[in-house]
């Protein structure tokens, strides 16, 4: 039986979810979490997963992905299609939890890894920036943005 070939971007996630970069700062073991295919449309550009989401694996599988697919008007069969919806955060791995809620996305993730995903995903027609440190590095300015939370009722 003949194996298929990685295309580059399998190559390229294979690499991401084994990275290790900045373990020695998390409070849990690096598991990086993603979704990608060549042929999404749709780009979702986060923040970091919660401690649920670095729990099961699973993008946003927690209460502010269920108000996310609500707010989009999918469910999580058309959510959870890569090829359809690519989901790219500034932190692969949940950072920890600080004095008043997660900490930032780890700062090693999104200058190791984010451009090069982008570079393999050619068919992206709309992005959605969620979050202040993926609105910075996606060069979107505060004034022209309004930070939305998915934790709000």
């Amino acid at each position: 039986m003949a194996t298929i070939p990685l295309t580059p971007l399998d190559s390229l996630l294979k690499e991401v979810r084994s990275c290790t970069l900045c373990k020695e700062h998390l409070p849990c073991v690096p598991r990086p979490i993603l979704q990608a295919h060549q042929d999404a449309k749709i780009l979702i550009a986060g923040q970091a997963p919660g401690n649920k989401v670095q729990q099961t694996g699973i993008p946003f599988d927690d209460a502010s992905g269920e108000r996310l697919r609500e707010w989009m008007g999918i469910d999580k069969e058309i959510f959870y299609d890569a090829k359809q919806i690519a989901i790219l955060p500034m932190g692969f791995c949940f950072p920890g939890t600080g004095k008043s809620g997660d900490l930032p996305p780890r700062k090693e993730c999104a200058p190791q890894w984010c451009e090069q995903v982008l570079a393999l995903l050619p068919k992206i027609e709309l992005t959605l920036v969620i979050g202040k440190y993926a609105m910075a590095w996606h060069g979107i300015c505060k004034m022209t943005a309004k930070p939305m939370s998915l934790n709000r009722s």
